[in-house]
């Protein structure tokens, strides 16, 4: 069972909550900072809807196959060591894609993006686990919620960034250098969680283990359109509703901001409906805004259609990341496990909706994305078996010299 190398006292586990907390809102503020330069790099490279949907595939195929790594990492480094490694190549990959010349080098550039991104989204939710299992109650939505909360306030700097036409090379690399200083000084408070000295290192790549298939099926709904929010709000904004620059990059903002909120809510909420009941009442609230974001016609439908879409997938995913955690004895690898299964549905979203949208429209492409945002209706039982049903967090064991 892993340890730090310094129990803290369980009083004293605030400073590593605010820690793991910064570190969640930097690595969601590289995501947003990119997200809202997304139609400046179409134009740039003069990309076609089939042509982009493939290019936003290899960041979620880098995370696939790098996420697996970052149990051996961990293992090798410590938690402490291997995230600050980890979150400074993911910040300064943020400055490669505007750099590309062309689709083979955007593409490769992605890759490189999305790898550093999975092992280091890895790597920090098996802290925030391990945080959580000390303190003794839910504390992964709000680390999401972080998350989301940083990829609003890039986004809102990407839109000002948009608006003001500056280069996309030229914004992403200063966004690079100020999130790499902010992310060395957010792991200074981090548990340095270490491996017990007769423990056997993981393998240097693991296949998911069986039991995070049914949980990953959750976050692979989620996932999807999480991804197309992501990926597509802002150019679905210019193609369908005719919104200027500025406007369209308006509809990541608020996909990014009412999910920040719902994750940062989303705690107590967790603590009264229990994980199931919640993210059935979070796939019913997304497939609404899903079907807004398809009948709309002007941003000032299409925009509130996006919210809800963020509103309703926002619990989801932290709690498919924190039952994987739980369940199993290494957190790392099963978190891995899990991650990789519901980031396999972040590298075929972009294809399947680029490619609807090559073949038909984005607005079909949508119709797909709210059909799987219902389908967490029928798929978060699988929540139950992993965590009881309510989301309890088990108190920490008498071996990691916490006093009860």
């Amino acid at each position: 069972m892993p340890s730090p190398a310094h129990p803290p006292r369980r009083e004293g586990l605030g400073r590593s909550r605010l820690s793991i907390a910064l570190v969640f809102a930097v690595h969601g503020a590289v995501t947003g900072s990119f997200a809202t330069r997304i139609p400046a790099l179409q134009e740039r490279l003069h990309l076609s809807p089939g042509q982009l949907g493939l290019a936003l595939v290899m960041p979620a195929l880098g995370a696939s196959l790098a996420m697996p790594l970052a149990g051996r990492i961990t293992h090798r480094l410590g938690a402490r060591a291997a995230i600050r490694l980890l979150l400074a190549l993911w910040c300064l990959s943020l400055a490669l894609p505007a750099l590309a010349p062309g689709l083979p080098w955007l593409c490769l550039a992605l890759l490189v993006y999305g790898g550093t991104s999975g092992m280091a989204d890895v790597a920090m939710n098996a802290e925030g686990v391990e945080v959580e299992r000390r303190m003794g109650k839910s504390i992964m939505s709000g680390l999401h919620g972080m998350w989301s909360l940083g990829g609003l306030l890039a986004s809102t700097f990407g839109a000002l960034a948009a608006r003001q036409q500056l280069d996309p090379r030229l914004h992403l690399a200063l966004a690079a250098g100020v999130l790499l200083l902010l992310g060395q000084l957010a792991c200074a408070g981090l548990l340095d969680v270490r491996p017990e000295p007769e423990a056997e290192a993981p393998p240097r790549f693991a296949l998911p283990p069986r039991s995070a298939l049914a949980i990953g099926l959750v976050g692979f709904c989620a996932v999807f359109a999480e991804g197309a929010g992501v990926d597509w709000s802002s150019v679905y904004l210019r193609d369908l509703t005719g919104a200027a620059a500025g406007t369209a990059a308006v509809a990541y903002s608020a996909f990014a901001g009412t999910m920040a909120v719902a994750r940062l809510a989303g705690d107590l909420a967790v603590r009264r409906l229990g994980p199931v009941r919640g993210v059935r009442l979070g796939g019913a609230v997304a497939a609404g805004g899903g079907v807004l974001v398809v009948i709309a016609t002007s941003p000032a439908v299409a925009i509130p259609g996006f919210a809800l879409l963020g509103i309703g997938v926002a619990v989801v995913v932290p709690l498919a990341f924190a039952a994987a955690g739980h369940a199993g004895p290494n957190p790392s690898q099963a978190i891995a496990g899990v991650a990789t299964v519901t980031y396999t549905s972040g590298l075929i979203a972009p294809a399947i909706v680029g490619t609807i949208a090559q073949g038909s429209s984005l607005r079909v492409s949508f119709a797909v994305v709210t059909a799987l945002a219902a389908a967490l209706t029928v798929t978060a039982g699988a929540l139950r078996t992993a965590r009881g049903g309510r989301g309890e967090v088990a108190e920490p064991p008498a071996e990691v010299g916490l006093p009860g």
